[in-house]
């Protein structure tokens, strides 16, 4: 699975004990609704964040999680994860509408200028 989005938030890495860390992250997607999406980084997947930053447009492969705990009392709970594995920045496609002016032709525009 893949959540498209904005870097929101780029937290720090957590070390938790000798053998575990995590780094997370919140995504903001661009659907109708956005949603911030928190997906985490773990052990050596955590060094795929050092060259990012807040506000870049990413592509993050992730994979669900879920896993059940009996409590004292012997009821079911159930708790999920979204894990991160890859992250990659996204290239924004135009439209010839929308596409990017070039210096040649803004210069063109305004040598048409009335003043």
């Amino acid at each position: 699975m893949e959540v498209n989005g904005v870097i929101k938030v780029l937290g720090k890495v957590q070390v938790l004990s000798d053998k575990f860390q995590k780094r997370e992250l919140v995504v903001t997607t661009d659907e109708q609704y956005p949603q911030h999406v928190l997906i985490e980084f773990v052990q050596d997947k955590t060094d795929l964040l050092n060259s990012y930053k807040v506000g870049q447009d990413v592509k993050v492969s992730i994979n669900l999680g879920g896993r059940e705990w009996i409590n004292p009392q012997g009821e079911a709970k159930y708790f999920n994860s979204v894990k991160g594995w890859r992250i990659e920045k996204r290239e924004i496609e135009y439209t010839q509408e929308y596409a990017p002016v070039t210096s040649a032709e803004l210069e063109e525009e305004l040598q048409d200028l009335p003043f």
